[in-house]
């Protein structure tokens, strides 16, 4: 089965919870399938990393460069319109030329595109005749939705303008793909909401158990962690609540505390906070995160606005870490890891699970943590029902149209 695979970041390297997921896909289709990788790379950094991808697996990658100036004038005039401003900032001048020549030169049997900014490509010539599954991951549009029920005026119109549009061709491409994939049963209910007729399936997120378990005793030290890339807003946003509201209480009792902030990319209002004092580091880009896991006490995810993927828990359960976070980040958790968390609905009960925790013995934190049921999470498990939703997809079309996944449109 030759599949082509579409995505809207290169899959590599895994710094970021969609980028990990794609990576993995890549990883066990490469094993099963005649595996080709089309993927937008929005700075010469992330072009780079192709060759590394192409070591890696056996697969052909090629990586089409966006061209950010041009995307953000075009974003800014499809206000005007209907037209979804996603489809504006994933686009790239090149990839045409490429989707034609895989067309015409090495035709897939089932287009899989990732997230539904890539969807509109395997919609339209030169793929539109070819097998499609969609992986929406989470649905867009609800996070749209939901930042703009709490942003000001003029972004918050922007993100409900979005959550609009995108919403409506997330609808038409769940009914148009043979099968739509999202990561947990909150965003099949989302989406089987606005498109009732759609053959929707859960691939679950994974983890990579054996990279991540510690080998080394758990820390004494009363070090709280906070893990994702620092310029995406609902991280921002949660971890500027969480120094505000709930830092200062535990500070408070626990004074010799410390918050470590890791991740890529932190806005100025994020790196400013390690200026402020109080016990906060920033770290930036680190070359391994699990260094930060294996030497904190606690992890939180304080995150308000939460949708689709939470690699962030599940990666610091499998190191050791209890964790503690919003009422909205467990409704994207599977089941079997709820006995590892501990749920805070405010600032008042967030310091508290904290300071419960820190007050534990390392021992005994590691020992809630462990609670978690991972060994059913592994990425070759959960993603197992994935070549047989593609084989289904080549099979449906070959029935209905028996030359349509054979040759370009």
């Amino acid at each position: 089965m030759k599949v082509l695979f579409l995505t809207h970041r290169l899959p590599y390297p895994p710094n970021k919870g969609d980028r990990l997921r794609a990576l993995h896909i890549v990883r066990t289709l490469s094993a099963t399938t005649d595996l080709e990788v089309v993927s937008l790379a929005h700075d010469d950094e992330e072009l780079a990393h192709a060759d590394e991808l192409r070591r890696l697996f056996p697969a052909r990658v090629t990586a089409v460069r966006t061209s950010p100036a041009r995307n953000y004038v075009r974003a800014a005039a499809a206000l005007a319109g209907t037209r979804p401003i996603t489809h504006c900032l994933l686009d790239a001048p090149g990839l045409p030329a490429v989707l034609r020549d895989i067309a015409r030169d090495r035709p897939p049997d089932v287009v899989l595109a990732y997230c539904s900014g890539m969807a509109r490509f395997a919609m339209e010539p030169p793929l539109s005749g070819f097998p499609l599954v969609l992986d929406f991951v989470d649905i867009d549009s609800q996070k749209w939705a939901a930042l703009g029920r709490t942003t000001k005026w003029p972004m918050g119109w922007i993100y409900r303008r979005e959550a609009t549009y995108l919403g409506r061709f997330e609808a038409h491409a769940a009914r148009r793909a043979a099968s739509s994939i999202v990561v947990n049963e909150r965003e099949r209910d989302a989406l089987v909401q606005i498109a009732p007729e759609a053959d929707v399936r859960v691939v679950g997120l994974g983890v990579d158990l054996s990279n991540l378990r510690p080998n080394t005793a758990p820390t004494e030290e009363p070090r709280v962690v906070f893990c994702g890339v620092m310029n995406y807003k609902p991280n921002v946003e949660g971890v500027l609540w969480f120094v505000r509201e709930v830092w200062p209480l535990i500070v408070a009792q626990r004074p010799e505390a410390k918050f470590i902030v890791v991740g890529s990319s932190p806005t100025e209002s994020i790196r400013r906070l390690a200026s402020e004092g109080n016990r906060i580091e920033v770290t930036g880009t680190v070359d391994d995160v699990r260094e930060y896991l294996w030497g904190a006490a606690v992890s939180v995810a304080p995150i308000w606005t939460a949708r689709g993927l939470q690699n962030k828990v599940l990666e610091a359960l499998a190191a050791g870490l209890p964790t503690v976070l919003t009422p909205e980040v467990l409704k994207g958790l599977p089941k079997e890891v709820h006995a590892g968390v501990r749920v805070a609905a405010s600032a008042d009960s967030f310091a508290k699970g904290i300071i419960a925790l820190l007050a534990a013995s390392a021992a005994e934190r590691r020992a809630v943590a462990a609670r978690a049921s991972l060994d059913s999470l592994g990425w070759d498990i959960q993603l197992a029902p994935l070549h047989q939703i593609l084989s289904g997809a080549v099979q449906i079309s070959t029935t209905e149209t028996p030359a349509s996944g054979s040759s370009a449109p």
